[in-house]
């Protein structure tokens, strides 16, 4: 049971780092990018070249899974995204789907349609005991990096002046340029960092989840249902609700195998119908 724990929370701080950058752009800047697991796929795939074809270190190669993504994300930010941020959120959808499909076919054309895994170090495979509790190596470490990624990102947002910044240039885009506050280079960053740290939760996850060109499109909708439970109001609510549906999901699938794949539709079902602002969102006032 407690494994079963573990594992589940394991399997939620991953679903966390690789959704809070689709967090950031619809609850911060509310911009609907469907586009985010294609982000997450890039630093999979870059962590796969550089790890399995390359030799380089496991360790080595995760922050060129954070640069790799956040230096995509910054040239389409720059080129294509900027143009939607004040469309519909139907135009955003309908635009950032068709780069998802984009991104399946020409991943399918490069590396081809069979999944693949990433080659992690050998000191981190296996399980030890912990008080009569297995533990995987691999995913302890997923979770001490996916919490420091949590803290930090939430000290960012709350207490730097980049943060402030990026709030003031969400609710008023012109009064913020004109105190000097650079709106563009202000977003630039934010969808860089977002698609960044997709791009690390897609390397970090390569070794569960597995990488093939319809993954975008495969977990799009975990991406989603820990920003509809959690809420956008806050980093809190989708972290919370990550942990929450990585614990319902492996232990759905533990005991209920025929039906635990709909353990957390149902729990998003509800979830909406009793609060459609997300389970851990403050409520609107009428």
């Amino acid at each position: 049971m407690v494994t079963i724990l573990f594992d589940g929370i394991a399997y939620g701080m991953l679903l966390f780092v690789l959704a809070c950058g689709l967090s950031v752009t619809l609850g911060v800047m509310n911009f609907i990018n469907l586009a985010h697991g294609a982000f997450a796929m890039a630093g999979g795939y870059a962590t796969v070249v550089l790890v399995n074809r390359l030799g380089v270190p496991f360790f080595a190669a995760l922050p060129l899974a954070f640069v790799v993504p956040a230096a995509i994300g910054v040239l389409l930010e720059r080129t294509l995204y900027r143009h939607l941020y004040a469309r519909s959120h139907l135009d955003q959808v309908l635009f950032t789907i068709g780069l998802t499909f984009m991104a399946v076919a020409a991943t399918d054309y490069l590396a081809g349609s069979q999944q693949v895994f990433v080659k992690i170090p050998q000191a981190l495979e296996g399980r030890f005991d912990l008080a009569g509790v297995g533990i995987g190596k691999y995913r302890l470490m997923i979770i001490v990096i996916c919490g420091l990624l949590t803290l930090g990102l939430q000290y960012a947002l709350t207490r730097t002046t980049f943060g402030s910044r990026l709030r003031a240039a969400v609710d008023d885009p012109r009064t913020a340029q004109g105190m000097g506050i650079h709106v563009n280079a202000v977003f630039a960053v934010t969808f860089a960092v977002g698609s960044g740290l997709a791009g690390l939760g897609g390397a970090l996850g390569a070794e569960i989840l597995g990488l093939d060109p319809h993954f975008p499109l495969k977990f799009m909708i975990y991406f989603l249902i820990v920003v509809a439970v959690g809420g956008t109001s806050s980093i809190t609510g989708p972290f919370l609700a990550a942990i929450l549906l990585g614990i319902c999901d492996v232990g759905g699938k533990y005991y209920l195998p025929k039906l635990g794949a709909f353990v957390i539709y149902t729990i998003m079902i509800v979830v909406l119908i009793l609060r459609p602002q997300g389970l851990f969102s403050r409520a609107q006032g009428r």
